[in-house]
């Protein structure tokens, strides 16, 4: 997390966009190449959570996946700037709190599938009753072109 850099929170929320749900190495290659100033802050903090993973939970930084990235609004310094005929306009400087939550990827694990037992199966085994009660679904018949006559001659 990066607290209260001062940035809008909408700026840094287009660059957030760009990196949600990308692996890390292809995360740092979008900021890298992203012209925003709002890239070099998210690069900041995407590179602690990469530390952190790595220190904390021993895991390796290019296998993560950026599960979550989002900004929050932060507080809104309020200042004056002198104008004509001694009044005052506020000038708003927004903050904004910017979150990376890093992920190892979910991995499909590979079925096994078991081998048929060597025994020998008995030939006929009784059907379930269930199963003899219920009627055969009827399959619609097969049409057949029909057959041309053979003309006789006469």
């Amino acid at each position: 997390m990066a607290k209260w850099v001062r940035m809008s929170p909408r700026k840094a929320r287009l660059v957030t966009e760009h990196i949600r749900g990308r692996s890390v190495p292809e995360a740092r290659t979008v900021l890298a190449f992203t012209p925003r100033a709002a890239a070099r802050e998210i690069e900041k903090v995407l590179r602690s959570a990469v530390a952190n993973a790595e220190a904390n939970h021993n895991l390796r930084g290019d296998e993560l996946v950026v599960a979550a990235a989002f900004v929050d609004e932060g507080p809104v310094i309020k200042r004056f700037r002198a104008r004509a005929r001694g009044r005052g306009v506020r000038i708003h400087k927004p903050t904004c709190h910017i979150t990376v939550t890093l992920a190892a990827p979910q991995r499909v694990p590979e079925q096994v599938v078991p081998e048929p037992a060597a025994e020998e199966k008995p030939a006929a085994e009784p059907k379930p009753k269930a199963a003899a009660a219920k009627p055969a679904a009827k399959k619609p018949a097969a049409t057949k072109a029909p057959a041309k006559k053979k003309e006789a001659e006469a």
